[in-house]
């Protein structure tokens, strides 16, 4: 008897535990995040892989899935791409649907695994200028990243620099590209997939969850600032408009386009992962510095101190290097120019006179700042008052506020006006004045 229930609780538990595995396999499967990249990579292609790669740690994903279809683009959001993807928490799986050329084969390459749609190539990445200098840079990172992934740098070499050649895929003079039977072949690539299902089920993740992360507002915004002369311009707006607030001593008009400028800024490059709060924060401490000596007398310490504040926070979101040193300078210089321009031909121009009153109320226009008591010099009257010395007085029916020469006068004293300046009428008691 007691070996049949031992058995029977044994049997219970063992299906419980076989039923709670099932469960936590099937009902708990870890997605999978696919990102598409297509079209020209600037640092709107970069803020889509920062999202994916969030998406991935928010949803504890099992891989990330990066559709690829570009001629390629801006080589420093390429590299950017590429740092993300090495980075990765997970396995990552490139899908080249079409082609990955110039800074598309870097981002490929920088992939753990490749596949490649029928007809795929990747490669032709030679620089724009093909200057000594881009090539040995550009041959570098191809090489680095390929070596990281497992790949022959050589192959990866030769798509850069075409004085190298590969062997019959692409003779000295000719940058290599490789077709989609030659990636397999040479090892930049793992299978041919006509579809997304395909590339999936080749790496097992056929039942996975897909998680897609698509364009937006905040990609868009950071595609639209990946351009140096965008930024130059947006900081030149954000520097003309302090100058100008601090001019008009806080008005309201141009701190707010100031900080409109510094949202889209700062927004833009949040987008891309390549600002945080330490830059933010600096931006905010330096704007308030600025507020505070405005309204603090001193030695300009605080406007000192928040000018430095707000270069430092522009500088490190730049990217902390001679592009963003050469993109403050000229913003700065630029801003001041303006600044200059604006204070010297503003009030001589036909906006600025409409908005400013011209006509004067003058003497010879007949207006007149107080009453003329001019003609009550001389005359007599009796106060109402007592006056200690100010107080009131009254001329034939008239009263007036006046002053005695410091004596006390108690009211119904006959006194005399003996000085009037402007509005201020002196009186004599007639006693006194015999």
């Amino acid at each position: 008897m007691y070996n049949i229930v031992r058995w029977m609780c044994l049997s219970v538990v063992s299906i419980l535990l076989v039923l709670s595995c099932s469960s936590g396999c099937f009902a708990n499967e870890s997605p999978v995040v696919v990102v598409q990249i297509k079209g020209e990579i600037d640092d709107g292609q970069v803020a889509l892989v920062h999202r994916a790669i969030n998406e991935v740690k928010e949803n504890n994903a099992q891989a990330v899935l990066v559709e690829l279809d570009t001629f390629g683009g801006l080589v420093e959001a390429g590299t950017k791409i590429r740092d993300l993807i090495g980075e990765s928490p997970v396995k990552t799986i490139c899908y080249i649907k079409n082609r990955a050329w110039s800074a598309g084969a870097l981002i490929a390459i920088a992939h753990s695994r490749i596949a490649i749609a029928p007809g795929g190539s990747i490669g032709a990445a030679e620089p724009i200028p093909a200057t000594e200098k881009t090539i040995a840079a550009l041959k570098a990172e191809f090489a680095a990243t390929a070596n990281k992934t497992g790949r022959d740098p050589r192959i990866a070499q030769a798509m850069v620099d075409k004085s190298l050649g590969y062997s019959e895929y692409a003779g000295p003079g000719q940058i290599l590209a490789l077709t989609d039977y030659q990636a397999v072949k040479l090892g930049y690539a793992e299978v041919i997939a006509a579809t997304r299902g395909d590339v999936l089920s080749y790496y097992n993740l056929t039942d996975a969850p897909v998680i897609e992360c698509t364009f937006g507002w905040p990609e868009k915004l950071a595609g639209w600032m990946s351009s140096s002369l965008i930024k130059s311009v947006v900081i030149t707006i954000i520097f003309l408009s302090i100058l100008t607030e601090i001019k008009t001593a806080g008005t309201g008009i141009a701190a707010l386009i100031a900080i409109v400028m510094a949202l889209i800024f700062f927004g833009s490059q949040w987008a891309t992962g390549f600002s945080g709060w330490l830059e933010l924060l600096l931006f905010v401490a330096g704007v308030l510095a600025l507020i505070a000596e405005l309204y603090t007398p001193g030695l300009g310490l605080f406007g000192v101190v928040g000018t430095l504040m707000i270069l430092a926070s522009l500088f490190l979101t730049l990217g902390a290097n001679a592009v963003a040193l050469n993109i403050l300078a000229v913003s700065l210089v630029t801003a001041i120019i303006i600044f200059l321009l604006i204070l010297k031909n503003l009030p001589t121009s036909q906006v600025w006179s409409r908005l400013v009153l011209k006509n004067a109320a003058t003497t010879n226009n007949g207006y007149i700042s107080s009453a003329d008591y001019q003609s009550y010099l001389g005359c007599s009257g009796v106060t109402v008052t007592l006056l200690r010395p100010a107080g009131v007085i009254n001329i034939d029916g008239v009263y007036l506020n006046v002053v005695s020469e410091g004596e006390y006068l108690v009211p119904k004293t006959l006194v005399r006006v003996v000085d009037v300046s402007g509005n201020r009428i002196v009186v004599r008691s007639i006693d006194n004045n015999k």
